[in-house]
């Protein structure tokens, strides 16, 4: 296993490995790596001849009031991790490189992602799509696996690449989660032990929702009023948002007449956990 930090080595090693017939694999990180990515890794394995890992805290994800400069980092972890998964390479570039003082180039998607986690943190999407595209450029990957928990995310970045023509197959693997249904995250590590048992009102409500669903409801406000009277009930919550919304273009439904996803953020004390479910309904004749 390898780690990658330059640009051009980067890019110089994927197209030797077209040219030698090799079948690529992307799984893109920010590290702090858990179960969840490595079973991204393990996905990626079964399908292509190299796994590449790219290990980057994107800066222009994060908002001004986001926490980049405490992000976890421990690349040297991140690297044993992502072998011992199944990587042959980790490309760990700088920001420096990434983006020089001179980068002015980005990538937006429109409507997708102006709801959800898009109407919380404006410009987010904008900087996730354009480190993407810049990925997919350098690793030359056939295949990218993303996972399940940022739905919008995975909705977005398919967009792009069909609209873009980006020669790459986007498989998005199901949210790995603990024993007790709370989803895996990286920012995770900052809950204590009594946010980690409040955290579990997530996915709890998730499934209240969707067992009101199976139960006949079909009226989108009076399930998020259920949902929102649930997790309001813990004291350290702060709903971001519940929403309804259509699979394939994240509107909104008042009335479920066939599969939705139920997405949520909600700050349990000072950090925003995200998690989704989706569930599948008959159509109405």
């Amino acid at each position: 296993m390898k780690t990658i930090v330059s640009l051009e080595e980067m890019q110089q090693s994927a197209l030797r490995w077209r040219r030698e017939g090799k079948r690529i694999g992307l799984v893109p990180t920010m590290g702090s790596l858990h179960e969840g990515h490595l079973s991204l890794i393990q996905r990626c394995r079964e399908q292509v001849d190299i796994v590449v890992v790219s290990v980057f805290v994107n800066p222009i994800q994060f908002g001004p009031q986001e926490d980049l400069a405490g992000y976890p980092r421990d690349l040297e972890r991140d690297a044993l991790l992502a072998g011992k998964a199944g990587a042959d390479y980790v490309f760990a570039p700088t920001a420096q490189e990434m983006y020089p003082p001179d980068f002015v180039s980005l990538v937006r998607v429109e409507k997708l992602t102006e709801g959800l986690c898009g109407a919380a943190r404006p410009g987010h999407f904008q900087g996730v799509t354009t480190v993407v595209a810049k990925l997919f450029n350098l690793v030359q990957p056939d295949v990218a696996v993303f996972g399940a928990k940022d739905y919008q995310q995975a909705t977005v970045i398919r967009r792009m690449v069909r609209d873009l023509a980006f020669p790459v197959e986007i498989v998005v693997a199901p949210i790995v989660r603990e024993g007790n249904g709370l989803a895996k995250s990286s920012r995770n590590q900052y809950l204590s032990h009594e946010e980690r048992a409040e955290a579990l009102i997530l996915y709890q409500s998730l499934r209240f929702a969707e067992s009101l669903i199976r139960g006949g409801e079909r009226q989108a406000a009076d399930i998020k009023a259920s949902m929102t009277e649930m997790i309001d009930s813990v004291e350290q919550s702060r709903i971001d948002y519940i929403e309804i919304v259509h699979p394939e273009t994240l509107e909104p439904v008042e009335e479920i007449t066939g599969d939705v996803v139920i997405a949520l953020a909600v700050f349990i004390g000072k950090t925003r956990l995200i998690d989704n479910l989706m569930v599948h309904v008959a159509s109405s004749s």
